[in-house]
């Protein structure tokens, strides 16, 4: 749980790392009050007005009245199979600013789908600043682990380049996404239950208690990595070669944390 001197693991620890993709960027919202795009990340349903990658999200259940477990599924470009996620979220408002975290879990009633490919968020997390008047500045980080992949001779799965390159044009172009939503949330909550702000009013929460006892956490290495099919990539994603069959940033070296391209919607 996020309490007000920090982030507090609740449940087994991980003393290492797990091997992710990782990704930060960020995005200045003129005319979005920091209150505003913290409505919008928290509000499921108004989620299904901007996010035209998701296939469906919902609450699970409360653990505390900043802490909550929750379902989300979106849609991957082909070849990839759809995405899903289970995953603890805390959130805590701090002065002017908010923070809201993610990890997956593990919980006995959503197991892993036939249809979906479960992803992990290792650790997923937005922090909004007020920047001024009515206006404020996202800062969006996350490490995940996409699973599953794409083979591709010689190396065996999706390679890197791919993943780093869709990434330049998913993070923004999702951030530019949330703040086209903030813009917009005054009017569309004026007209849908205006009052009703669970994460801000807690007891207005309904959703059934989730003990710890019944969550672990999701790590990556306990999943079935899903093979999921020989195609040409170059055809199917759409990226530009240079012409003999080497991508121009295959010389680039260093550590694999990458964003997935579906990571963001």
């Amino acid at each position: 749980r996020v309490t007000r001197t920090g982030w507090q693991e609740p449940l087994e620890p991980r003393p290492n790392p797990q091997p992710g993709r990782g990704g930060a960027t960020r995005i200045s919202c003129k005319d979005v009050p920091a209150e505003t795009l913290y409505d919008v990340l928290h509000d499921t349903s108004y989620r299904k007005k901007w996010d035209s990658n998701m296939i469906e999200t919902y609450d699970i259940g409360r653990l505390t009245v900043n802490a909550d477990v929750g379902y989300y599924s979106w849609k991957c470009p082909s070849p990839l199979k759809n995405r899903d996620f289970v995953t603890l979220r805390s959130w805590l408002p701090l002065g002017n600013d908010y923070m809201i975290i993610n990890y997956s879990v593990k919980h006995p009633k959503y197991p892993p789908r036939k249809d979906f490919v479960r992803a992990v968020s290792l650790q997923t997390g937005y922090l909004i600043k007020a920047n001024g008047d009515g206006a404020c500045v996202l800062y969006y980080l996350t490490q995940v682990d996409p699973r599953g992949g794409v083979p591709t001779p010689p190396q065996g799965s999706l390679p890197k380049w791919v993943v780093n390159r869709v990434s330049q044009f998913v993070a923004p172009k999702a951030m530019k996404k949330i703040y086209k939503a903030g813009l917009k949330y005054p009017e569309w909550k004026r007209r849908h239950d205006p009052e009703y702000k669970p994460w801000v009013y807690p007891e207005q929460n309904t959703l059934p208690s989730v003990s710890l006892a019944e969550l672990s956490v999701q790590h990556a290495d306990s999943l079935e990595n899903i093979d999921e099919g020989l195609v040409c990539v170059r055809e199917r994603v759409g990226l530009a070669w240079d012409g003999h069959g080497v991508h121009p940033d295959s010389s680039q070296s260093g550590p694999d944390r990458r964003v997935h391209p579906c990571s963001l919607g």
